[in-house]
């Protein structure tokens, strides 16, 4: 049977080639968790960890492979249907792939054992996202909303996490994080959807909310203005309600793709909720935590998308011959095949780099969060760690989603591309595939949202933290060492352009954002790049492709950034030319 885990070459390679006995080990408290509910799954050492994880993948594999794709056409045709009441009927195709996740048992993918959960860290969990997105797309705004559990999880009190985390893990509910309003899309601090409490202090929200992904979801976590005199993000809370007859779906988005997935409009009618951690913290902590999560989840479902794109242009020039001759032996379809997949290994291996990070940030945080028996050297050597990793965080984040969107839209393009005629007609799902992978730019910030806060990690030691790190590793190889010369003299150009745009502040630094976050994006892919072929005779061939296409590249990005061109800016008016009259 088919098998999406064990069929994809560069996901087992980096399964192997990564520190998943490190991270195993961090996520395990050093596999101490032998006491307690579900204690008895528990792994005993790394080996048993990274076993455990491979069982995983390969069931994710399977059911993605096998029931998942199977079901994409129909998912994608049939969509989803708005009753009268203001409830959602799901399309039978996106119901039984919710039922076989749930059989499964993948539904509480990142949550404890003691609630049923696989406890998997998140750069297992990015796989397991990709292989669903391969699948379809649609189907990983359900599955790869399970942050809304971790963030009950990690900010609710006991009773609502025993009430609702098993109820996640057996798949008995599903979620969404409610955020955005008409007036509010990016700029959340102006949301205003109102909470207030009762005569016997019931919280209740009242409002609307729009673009709501699963808005029909069983469990909705709302960001509400808790208090009315403080117009700002501090006057956000984060709140818990349950679908009922309070809250209705008013709209049913038609959208270009990801039909499966349904897109609501969302009205509250004094519904009643629970207040999820303290008040005033929703966005800046709890919803920030939230949507750091779902920005790795769009990048690890933009890998996904790319992954089939490619799958089928690779085949497509493989069996469709012109002019007596397989047309990925003519150069131009051979370059463009080439650098497809390049373009997909480079953003996977930047997202799951994030990924690695992530898991460190977050058992970090949780052990000075529960774990009260450290020493005072410990506690204050993980405030260092935490300190350092949110940094850095703060820019491999934004810089993940927005790098692996922008490659999953010009993939899926190329995919179209090559297929030629036939790409552009819906006997084949390379269409699909465009129309799925556009909503990746926009969603959970666009990307140049992305841009504005990659580049401000950038330019605040970022990146050259993540470099230094990347750095401690001797090469032998002389192309390998090569390659390095090439890296190390990009760097010396990205770090000229940050004391540029820094001198010359923050408007200037948005403006080039882009051009300096591609430079940095690609010295550390660069890096990536450059360990794995230190351990695979074939990664140096990719390599050397990448660090010979991208490194002139940089060199011409930092020049523009240092032009002190404001063009765009200054002559805005001029070249824009007036507003076009209807």
């Amino acid at each position: 049977m088919a098998n999406f885990f064990e069929d994809n070459d560069d996901i087992q390679f980096l399964f192997n080639h990564m520190p998943l006995a490190e991270i195993a080990a961090v996520q395990e408290d050093n596999f101490t968790r032998n006491t307690g509910k579900g204690s008895e799954y528990a792994p005993v050492d790394a080996a048993d960890a990274i076993d455990n994880y491979r069982r995983v993948l390969k069931i994710v594999g399977d059911v993605a492979a096998n029931y998942v794709a199977p079901r994409a056409e129909q998912v994608d045709l049939e969509g989803n249907k708005l009753n009268e009441d203001g409830t959602v009927t799901l399309g039978e195709g996106v119901r039984k792939n919710i039922e076989d996740l749930a059989k499964a048992e993948l539904l509480g993918f990142t949550l404890p054992r003691e609630y049923g959960g696989l406890n998997c860290p998140n750069l297992i969990y990015t796989m397991a996202i990709e292989i669903i997105s391969r699948a379809d797309a649609s189907l990983m705004n359900i599955f790869g909303l399970q942050g809304i559990a971790e963030t009950i999880w990690a900010f609710a009190n006991d009773e609502i996490r025993n009430e609702y985390l098993p109820q996640f893990a057996e798949g008995k509910v599903t979620g969404a994080m409610v955020l955005t309003e008409p007036d509010a899309g990016s700029d959340l601090q102006a949301v205003g959807l109102r909470a207030w409490q009762d005569e016997d202090g019931q919280w209740r929200l009242n409002g609307v909310k729009r673009f709501i992904t699963n808005g029909c979801g069983n469990i909705l976590l709302t960001l509400a203005r808790s208090e009315p005199d403080i117009k700002d993000g501090r006057g956000l809370s984060l709140f818990l309600s349950e679908r009922g007859p309070r809250i209705r779906v008013r709209h049913l988005e038609e959208k270009l793709g990801i039909h499966g997935s349904p897109t609501c409009e969302l009205v509250y009618d004094d519904a009643p909720a629970k207040l999820i951690g303290e008040r005033q913290r929703g966005l800046i902590t709890y919803v920030m935590a939230l949507m750091n999560g779902a920005r790795v989840g769009i990048a690890a479902q933009s890998l996904g998308i790319a992954e089939a794109a490619y799958r089928l242009a690779r085949t497509y020039a493989h069996t469709r011959k012109q002019f007596g001759v397989p047309i990925e032996r003519l150069p131009a379809v051979a370059e463009m095949v080439t650098d497809m997949k390049i373009a997909v290994e480079a953003a996977r291996a930047l997202a799951y780099e994030t990924s690695r990070v992530c898991d460190l940030e977050n058992n970090n945080n949780r052990v000075l969060e529960f774990n009260k028996n450290i020493s005072p050297e410990e506690a204050k050597r993980r405030k260092a760690d935490s300190r350092n990793l949110k940094r850095l965080n703060g820019m491999l984040t934004p810089m993940s989603k927005y790098y692996c969107s922008e490659m999953c839209v010009r993939v899926a393009s190329d995919c179209i591309q090559v297929l030629g005629g036939s790409g552009y007609m819906k006997d084949y799902p390379a269409e699909r595939y465009l129309r799925d992978a556009r909503i990746t730019t926009i969603y959970e910030g666009t990307s140049q949202l992305q841009i504005v806060a990659a580049v401000r990690g950038v330019c605040s030691g970022g990146f050259e933290k993540e470099v230094e790190e990347l750095e401690n590793i001797e090469y032998t190889d002389p192309m390998l060492v090569e390659l390095r010369g090439k890296l190390d003299e990009a760097k010396a150009l990205v770090l000229k352009g940050i004391a540029f745009v820094k001198a010359k502040g923050g408007e200037y630094m948005d403006l080039w954002g882009r051009k300096l976050v591609d430079a940095a994006a690609a010295v550390i892919i660069g890096h990536l790049f450059l360990r794995q072929a230190n351990a695979n005779d074939r990664k140096k061939a990719v390599a050397r492709r990448f660090i010979n296409m991208n490194m002139p590249t940089v060199k011409r990005d930092i020049d523009l950034v240092c032009s002190d061109d404001r063009t765009a800016l200054d002559d805005y008016d001029l070249i824009a030319g007036p507003v076009p009259k209807e």
